[in-house]
């Protein structure tokens, strides 16, 4: 068995982690970052091919290294994976590979990480793993005909996988939206739920600055983060036109199953072929044995920082402190701060006397989420 004793360990090397060991190596603390891909990166380059990020590259960079591409630009999923990569090796972050965390759970005053053999005792550990935990798809999803084509939009990858005739798109947020304008080039396609709204790209960089500068704790930030936290994303690069234009049918959102086909809110019952369910994700912090989680599965924190578990924090959480914090470009906000508060608890472990860091603002225990 490998056991180990670093200062921080830190769980995902996805945006939110890397730029979390970023601001912890700058100080010259001690950390690991533990991530259960095969390369920095991974999660983007697993999501479907077509996949663009949902905010332009002027928003896309992590501390210290802007994204390399025109301001206006929409980056692919794997520029993204790319940059990422290279991100982690231009500062030297310590990132290990391959490792997926089992448990993590108290050890004393310290915690006690465990990946397979190995054994990492910290006084801190960073949650960075993200929204993306564990595809949702309703539970009546089961009584659809078994000749209907099922995937949820984390397994999408093209058309190619979906059985040829009509296919109904479940979930009209962003990624729903991006999948049902792909599919409508090659066949009938039906995208069920409501109306999300629409963010204008003019919007530009700016205005994404903006919200990433708007606390969720005042108006108008908290009025911002209810719209976001009613479920499914304000549409960015796809205009509704988009979807009138290439022929994609809306319908209201799918209620149940009758006689193995997909039965909507208003009775309508829909003959598909395939259905792609963009209908999101939940969390899953089953593999922390230290109680963190409320009523709804999700981490109760303040901006991060867990208050009834010194040492404990999260970063990537959807409206962790901004309407942008659940963006790319949102991450580094959310990632300073808990490196600031992890660095002067660390402080004040070295020099007793030091006045104590202090949680602030809190932060919601849910929230939406985008690939952007």
């Amino acid at each position: 068995m490998d056991q180990r004793r670093v200062e921080t360990v830190i769980v995902g090397a996805g945006q939110a982690g890397l730029a979390t060991g970023y601001h912890l190596t700058r100080r010259d603390h001690d950390c690991l970052i533990l991530d259960g891909g095969s390369a920095v990166g991974h999660s983007w380059r697993s999501r479907w091919d077509s996949l663009r990020l949902f905010t332009p590259a002027s928003f896309d960079g992590l501390p210290g290294m802007r994204f390399p591409a025109p301001p206006k630009y929409f980056p692919t999923k794997d520029e993204m994976a790319d940059y990422l990569q290279r991100y982690a090796e231009h500062f030297e972050l310590p990132v290990q590979l391959s490792t997926r965390v089992d448990t993590l759970e108290r050890a004393g005053s310290r915690y006690l990480v465990t990946a397979g053999d190995r054994h990492l005792e910290s006084a801190n550990v960073v949650v960075a793993t993200g929204p993306y935990s564990t595809p949702h798809i309703p539970a009546f999803a089961d009584a659809l005909d078994p000749a209907i084509t099922q995937l949820h939009s984390s397994s999408y990858r093209n058309p190619t996988q979906l059985a040829a005739g009509p296919t109904l798109v479940v979930g009209a947020g962003n990624s729903g939206a991006e999948i049902a304008l792909e599919l409508a080039a090659s066949r009938e396609t039906v995208l069920s739920g409501r109306d999300t709204g629409h963010i204008p790209i003019a919007l530009g960089d700016l205005g994404y600055r903006i919200l990433r500068s708007l606390s969720i704790d005042r108006w108008p930030g908290n009025q911002i983060a209810r719209l976001l936290s009613r479920g499914g994303d304000p549409l960015i690069r796809v205009h509704p036109k988009d979807l009138q234009r290439a022929g994609v049918r809306r319908t209201p959102r799918v209620t149940g199953v009758d006689a193995g086909r997909p039965v909507l809110a208003d009775g309508t019952v829909v003959d598909a072929a395939a259905v792609v369910w963009c209908t999101g994700f939940v969390p899953d912090y089953r593999w922390i044995h230290v109680p963190v989680t409320g009523p709804t599965g999700a981490p109760e924190h303040r901006r991060g920082v867990v208050p009834d578990e010194p040492g404990l924090y999260f970063v990537g959480l959807p409206l962790q402190s901004t309407p942008a914090s659940q963006l790319v470009g949102g991450a580094g906000v959310d990632a300073e701060h808990v490196a600031t508060h992890l660095l002067a608890r660390a402080a004040l472990t070295r020099n007793p006397g030091s006045r104590p860091p202090r949680a602030t603002r809190p932060g919601p225990a849910g929230g939406s989420a985008t690939a952007g």
